[in-house]
């Protein structure tokens, strides 16, 4: 059994404390994770403060859903070979018998809602123990630092897979931020004949070319109307339609940001006279995590360059107050135990 260490505890919205941490045995079908590194996003920000919304969260939590760490053991009807392996894991604890998970549409699960960080323990601990039909095992040479952003890069993945972008077509992507960076590696991948970025400052401009964009524009700036393909990723009031706009007729859009309520729709007269194909994502389903893990292991996918701080568990409000600071010097947090 791993050794203790320590854990956050957010015992109630804008409470928390750092305490030791007791690894849980795995039972049967479990496997126990030794954390490596945890990331942090803006819903971790919104448990803290309390802004998730009801039934997306249960109090008190240790919070932490993007992660990566090695298997150290395994519980009874979990094969042995998982030990010692690198993985990442699936946050949706789906229940693998409504008609939406034989659908493979895990994130859609009928039984509620249930994910590690949210309702269930996360990784801002030593450890963590789920279940491990949710591992996806990493190659044996796997950055473990680099693989701490794998989960919200499979949620991209899920937009790059319903975006279907086939190679010499024109393709853009909307918003700068993690997922942006995560789409426009994504797209690049697949060998398009034009990758616009658009955002709303030029700070993430060098590195949007550096992960391949052959173009960047502001949204207040002219921008053209003929994409074959468009992924959203910024979540504002106003991006879903600046993103809808980009396209040609007949066009696909993928959403995956979350606006706040009462912002601007799609306009459903444009989406039926240009016959424009949306999708949305909300978390990874197994194909999209199988897809990232892929096209990591292949080298095609760079997370690193996003991380601009590394920090222990005990400066968890610091890294929640560099999240939620607005600093376009602050990229991607993560937090080692």
């Amino acid at each position: 059994m791993t050794a203790p260490g320590a854990q956050v505890l957010i015992e109630a919205p804008g409470v928390h404390r750092v305490e030791e941490h007791t690894p849980r045995r795995p039972g049967p079908g479990e496997a126990l994770v030794a954390v490596h590194a945890v990331g942090i996003c803006g819903s971790d920000r919104e448990v803290y403060q309390g802004n998730r919304p009801e039934g997306y969260v249960r109090y008190p939590l240790t919070p932490g859903h993007e992660w990566s760490g090695t298997v150290r053991s395994v519980g009874a009807g979990v094969p042995d070979g998982l030990v010692g392996r690198k993985v990442v894991g699936e946050g949706f604890r789906n229940c693998q018998v409504c008609d939406r998970c034989h659908a493979g549409e895990t994130t859609l699960c009928t039984a509620g809602y249930e994910e590690t960080g949210f309702t269930r323990p996360g990784a801002m601990a030593a450890t963590l123990t789920l279940p491990a039909r949710l591992l996806h095992p990493l190659p044996d040479d796997a950055d473990l630092t680099a693989a701490a952003l794998l989960e919200p890069a499979a949620c991209v993945a899920a937009a790059a897979l319903k975006a279907r972008a086939l190679p010499g077509e024109r393709v853009a992507v909307v918003g700068t931020g993690t997922l942006g960076m995560f789409a426009v590696q994504f797209l690049k991948a697949v060998s398009p004949a034009e990758l616009l970025v658009v955002g709303t400052g030029n700070d993430r401009e060098a590195l949007s070319r550096r992960f391949g964009a052959s173009d960047f524009r502001l949204k207040d700036q002219p921008l053209p109307a003929d994409f074959d393909v468009v992924i959203e990723t910024a979540g504002s009031a106003s991006a879903a339609g600046t993103a809808a706009a980009l396209l040609r007729r007949g066009g696909r859009l993928v959403l995956t940001g979350i606006p706040a309520p009462g912002a601007d729709g799609l306009d459903p007269t444009d989406l039926v006279v240009r016959q424009l194909e949306v999708h949305t994502v909300f978390g990874a389903p197994p194909d999209a995590w199988a897809h990232a893990v892929r096209v990591f292991g292949a080298g095609l996918l760079d997370p690193l360059p996003l991380v601009t701080h590394e920090l222990p568990l005990t400066e968890f409000p610091r890294a929640i107050e560099l999240v939620g600071a607005g600093d376009p010097k602050v990229g991607k947090v993560l937090l080692r135990p």
